[in-house]
This record gives C-alpha cells, structure tokens and sequence, in this order.
C-alpha cells in the first residue's frame, strides 16, 4: 500500500506530546479518548503499510535475474600509507 501522498501524521504527533507530558508530571498512565484512539491507530497503520509497502519494492527493484560476482583482491597491503 506504497503512497507517494503526504500521510497526515498529526495523531501521532499528538500522542508523542500526551506521552511527554505525562512523563514530565510524573503521571502514571494516560487517557486519550476513543475517537483520538482509532485515529491514532488508522496513522500508524498506514505508516506501517507505506513502510512495508516501500520494502516491497525496494527489494523487487534490488532483485537481480543471476547471482552476483564479488571479486576479491588482496595485494598484501602495498600502496598503504
């Protein structure tokens, strides 16, 4: 699910700054309402899917059709300064 739109990524912003708040007044737990709740979770599922989805390609683009060579040469070290 790769987008190239713009996520809006506000609810985890908003929650990074509940969660920082809490920590600085020495709040044991926090509360968010459902609704900010479900919207977090709908950003950091299509965080995660984009993610996944960028991975995806990454690795088909990156996939080659034979194996590749790697040549190793070794000259004992002359030319070291």
């Amino acid at each position: 699910m790769q987008t190239n739109e713009p996520i809006n990524t506000a609810p985890i912003q908003q929650f990074v700054q509940i969660v920082k708040s809490a920590e600085q007044t020495n709040q044991k737990e926090i509360r968010i309402p459902l609704v900010q709740a479900k919207n977090l979770v709908y950003t950091l599922t299509t965080v995660l899917a984009n993610q996944q989805g960028r991975l995806e390609k990454l690795i088909v683009d990156n996939r080659s059709g034979s194996d590749e060579v790697v040549t190793v040469t070794m000259d004992g070290g002359s030319g070291w300064k």
